[in-house]
């Protein structure tokens, strides 16, 4: 039982002065800006005594945080001036992340994280920086409460474990999708860059491109491209790399990352849907990725909108893995309930209603332009269809399984009592046709809600699964 008060690592100083420079590098760059030519001295030193005072105040901040193990209780006392204490209870928590940055591999530290049910947008408690090997006698000793046997764990190793080929996360890679992100990124950043360039320099430039040929902007633009596309798979391998996913007991345990190593606990209480995604560029390749949604906490808060439980697997490979991870969740896909026949035109209207209008203005100011918005109404237009085609359900004894598109496909399985709200909507065109909206809501990630709709489905069909849903007979 660790009884005596514990510190930080003395590296937590650091991290903790980095993250106040981290908060703080846009009003030092737009100061230095602004007072590079006049009062450059007195911006230095003013610059200077902020970071003295920072550097003081997170050696003040690690001195004066401490924790401890008593009473069945992490006790966290920390503040400069104000003293304050935290007390939560063993049974309160849900679970025990370790986190390593490239500067926690570096001293053989991590970071430890700890949720309850009550954790809003953060932690309940993050320790920034403690030795490995003491996040994980935190990680045995805190779980010791919530009735684990620890000499079963040693015993019996058990359960299934998955681990990721560096082929699929080459493959995850270059079918992610983060070309756009990329681009989008560095759209916004050369924005910004561009207030800092001299206007000179920036006509000069502009002025050099414009002579060059056709052939080689585009060239250029492809290389462009080709390197951005290296940089998207070069991201997921960072971010996937390692990538392993181990059932115990009540816990599904995921580490991943090869510059940041994450551990990640997802107790299966907290599981409220399980979701299979197939995107564009992986649909035609067979491939798909497996998610969760997990109530409250902030498991994978900042990289995904739900917790991804694999990166890339084949789709018929999806059955197994569920049958050995999560039995409850593995199903066989049988014949969906699709949308009747009256629905495609809402469907094919919502999706190239923009594209109709831009091709419309188009012709009319700027014939010699008008192809590509054609073109795209053309796309958007097999997108609603898409969209049609795939959108239906099933319902399996206590399974209610969702299948619908935005751009990717995807479907979802739920447990009767994991859904929070049912609601159906209609509006006077769909009254007079018998359609209407499907509305569901789950809990989610920091206990907000995650919802799904099924829009244009057969009243018939909305009246039974609500039935369903309130138990009465169908």
């Amino acid at each position: 039982m660790m009884s005596k008060e514990q510190r930080l690592h003395p590296v937590a100083i650091l991290f903790n002065f980095i993250k106040g420079i981290r908060q703080m590098i846009f009003l030092i760059i737009f100061g230095f800006v602004t007072f590079r030519e006049d009062g450059l001295l007195y911006y230095i030193l003013v610059i200077a005594a902020i970071l003295i005072l920072g550097l003081v105040s997170s050696i003040l901040s690690w001195y004066r945080y401490t924790y401890r193990i008593k009473n069945e209780e992490l006790r966290i006392e920390y503040g400069i001036f104000i003293r304050k204490k935290r007390f939560i209870s063993k049974n309160r928590i849900q679970s025990i992340d370790l986190t390593q940055g490239v500067l926690h591999r570096i001293f053989k530290l991590t970071k430890v994280q700890i949720e309850t049910a009550g954790s809003g947008n953060g932690a309940e408690v993050s320790l920034q920086a403690v030795k490995f090997a003491e996040g994980e006698r935190l990680q045995n000793e805190l779980k010791r409460g919530k009735n684990v046997d620890l000499e079963q764990e040693v015993i019996k190793p058990e359960f299934a474990s998955y681990t990721i080929s560096f082929k699929r996360l080459f493959v995850a890679g270059s079918t992610s999708g983060s070309l756009g992100i990329i681009i989008a990124i560095l759209g916004g950043g050369i924005t910004e860059i561009e207030q800092l360039i001299p206007e000179r320099f920036f006509e000069t430039t502009v002025a050099w491109v414009i002579g060059l040929s056709i052939f080689f902007i585009v060239g250029l633009a492809i290389l462009v491209l080709i390197i951005v596309w290296l940089f998207g798979i070069a991201g997921t391998m960072i971010k996937y790399g390692n990538f392993t996913i181990t059932k115990h007991h009540e816990e599904i345990f995921i580490t991943r990352g090869l510059l940041e190593k994450k551990q990640l606990t997802i107790p299966l209480k907290r599981i409220q849907a399980i979701g299979i995604e197939e995107s564009i560029l992986r649909q035609p390749l067979g491939y798909v990725t497996l998610f969760a949604e997990v109530a409250g906490g902030t498991i994978g808060k900042g990289d995904d909108a739900a917790t991804v439980l694999f990166p890339i697997m084949k789709k018929t490979e999806v059955a197994s893995f569920l049958a050995e991870l999560l039995p409850n969740y593995a199903i066989q896909e049988e014949e969906w309930t699709g949308l009747p026949k009256r629905a495609l035109k809402y469907y094919l209207l919502r999706s190239s209603i923009f594209f109709l209008l831009a091709s419309i203005v188009v012709f009319y100011f700027l014939p010699q332009f008008s192809l590509l918005p054609v073109l795209l109404l053309l796309a958007f237009i097999y997108l609603g269809y898409l969209r049609y085609k795939d959108a239906g359900y099933q319902v399996k004894g206590e399974l209610l399984l969702l299948r619908y598109r935005l751009f990717s496909k995807r479907t979802m399985i739920m447990y009767h009592n994991r859904i929070q709200s049912f609601e159906k909507t209609q509006h006077i065109i769909h009254r007079k046709q018998d359609l209407g909206n499907m509305h569901i809501s789950i809990l989610g990630m920091m206990g907000t809600g995650s919802h799904y709709f099924l829009k244009e489905l057969d009243v018939e069909m909305i009246d039974q699964l609500s039935d369903w849903y309130s138990y009465r007979d169908v």
